[in-house]
């Protein structure tokens, strides 16, 4: 059994941070570059203070990132060494296949790629580095923003608002495809989607 933590906090190194999930949206990572770059040097020291990474503690005592995959990835790529995590709960006991079950059942992992294939447990990436980009993720990212919808407490909800438009239009046509996803969040196709938001006739 994994045994629950209220609150234990402490600094690890990005690079020691294990994923939970194959793929990152990279435009998104970018965003999230581009806004840390914009703050103010006090501004950037509270907002490392208050984003505590949420984390598992795993086989071999290593810390499982559980959310924040994109931010993770962006603070790592700007140079950022270490942060602050949260650790939700402490499941070092537990065999590795164990381990990895017990993560799903609490929708605490996502272990397919960005072609919606299943990866086997030893075959996930073993650092933030070894993400790799969806770009399903990346315009579900955009239409969230564009506020196409609600964000959304279901696990994973944004994967659903991915397979209606051609990977090659989001990939060459970025704008377009956006369009498109928009137009599709506000039809009734739409209503059975997490975050659904009900917009004007």
């Amino acid at each position: 059994m994994s045994d629950l933590i209220h609150e234990n906090v402490k600094t690890v190194r990005l690079a020691d941070l294990v994923p939970t999930q194959v793929t990152v949206g990279m435009r998104e990572v970018d965003v999230k570059r581009w806004r840390w770059r914009e703050k103010h040097s006090h501004v950037a020291v509270n907002y490392l203070n208050k984003h505590r990474l949420p984390v598992i503690l795993g086989p071999n005592a290593r810390h499982y990132l559980i959310d924040r995959h994109h931010l993770t990835l962006a603070l790592y790529d700007e140079g950022i060494w270490e942060l602050c995590v949260s650790i939700v709960a402490n499941m070092s006991g537990l065999s590795f296949e164990e381990f990895w079950k017990t993560l799903e059942v609490h929708n605490w992992t996502h272990p397919f790629d960005d072609h919606g294939r299943r990866r086997s447990y030893d075959s996930m990436p073993a650092s933030v580095d070894e993400l790799i980009d969806d770009p399903f993720r990346s315009l579900a990212g955009a239409l969230k923003r564009a506020g196409g919808y609600a964000k959304d407490k279901a696990p994973f909800s944004e994967f659903r608002w991915a397979g209606r438009i051609p990977r090659e239009l989001i990939d060459d046509h970025f704008g377009h495809a956006l369009a498109l996803a928009m137009n599709l969040a506000q039809s009734g196709e739409a209503a059975a989607l997490p975050g659904w938001r009900r917009h004007p006739e």
